[in-house]
């Protein structure tokens, strides 16, 4: 009887959840000195390093593969195994104590943990649509925000917002 590798397969299904993909694509359009890049950042749960073909993945993904050979793909990364504070640290460049989402997002923080757990991102910290956005980026948001209802992407920069701020949707029409 074969017993199964249980905590090598949950490892790995764990390291497939906190790689997240972090795909950062800067996409030139033109060669146009004075056209800033495109900047498309995807981040996806349960989603490992080598499940996309530009990384070496048997399933073909050829759209993404696409933007990958044009653009900037990063190689060395932090991530959480959980998804709120690896989009914590994505938005705001962090660490996820360091941008109040210590492990999970909360209507209510446990104050003896201190700030790295208020669960909602931090007054303090800035995201990537508040520091694109000055710089003549427009900033939109597609999905799940999963960093607090009152923090939301719109409070916190972005443009325009389609999707849900809650950690989860059963039927997923809200996105």
């Amino acid at each position: 009887m074969k017993i199964p590798n249980v905590i090598g397969t949950f490892c790995h299904s764990l390291s497939t959840l906190t790689v997240v993909l972090v795909l950062f694509f800067c996409c030139w359009i033109s060669v146009d000195a004075a056209q800033q890049p495109n900047i498309l950042v995807i981040l996806a749960d349960d989603l490992g390093y080598s499940d996309l073909g530009c990384y070496g993945g048997e399933i073909p993904t050829p759209n993404i593969d696409a933007l990958a050979a044009g653009g900037a793909r990063l190689t060395q990364f932090y991530t959480s195994a959980r998804c709120c504070p690896s989009r914590a640290s994505l938005m705001t460049g962090l660490y996820p104590t360091q941008a109040g989402i210590g492990d999970f997002v909360s209507h209510k923080p446990n104050k003896k943990r201190g700030p790295g757990y208020l669960g909602r991102l931090s007054d303090h910290c800035v995201t990537l649509a508040e520091v694109l956005k000055p710089a003549g980026y427009g900033c939109y948001y597609v999905g799940k925000w999963h960093m607090h209802t009152t923090t939301g992407p719109i409070v916190r920069g972005f443009d325009e917002f389609y999707g849900y701020t809650k950690d989860h949707s059963h039927d997923q029409y809200d996105a």
